[in-house]
């Protein structure tokens, strides 16, 4: 199984009531169809490691997937409509990491 992580680091404008009311049905709308989709979760930074310290990231999105490949095959046919949104909500430069996932509970 593989994660694919989206993190918007704290350094703009980020509107989170259009990511999560718009954007992500419309994402979770297209990528849920694909093959060896498992789910998706979205979180929103509260703090950082200091109390009353900013969160390194404004949101992170992360989606399940069985494989790299099933991940790319579900997403590039909708990548120019899903990219083409983000202007939508931010002006943050995403930071994205594939990782295996080697523990799920």
């Amino acid at each position: 199984m593989v994660k694919i992580s989206i993190f918007y680091p704290n350094s703009g404008r980020f509107d989170m009531d259009y990511y999560l009311n718009v954007h992500m049905p419309r994402s979770i709308e297209l990528l849920s169809k694909g093959k060896g989709y498992r789910g998706v979760s979205v979180e929103r930074g509260l703090g950082g490691a200091s109390p009353g310290s900013a969160p390194a990231f404004v949101a992170m999105c992360q989606y399940v997937f069985d494989t790299v490949d099933d991940f790319m095959a579900a997403f590039m046919p909708h990548a120019a409509e899903l990219q083409g949104d983000m202007p939508n909500y931010t002006d943050i430069e995403t930071t994205i990491q594939v990782s295996e996932v080697a523990i799920s509970h």
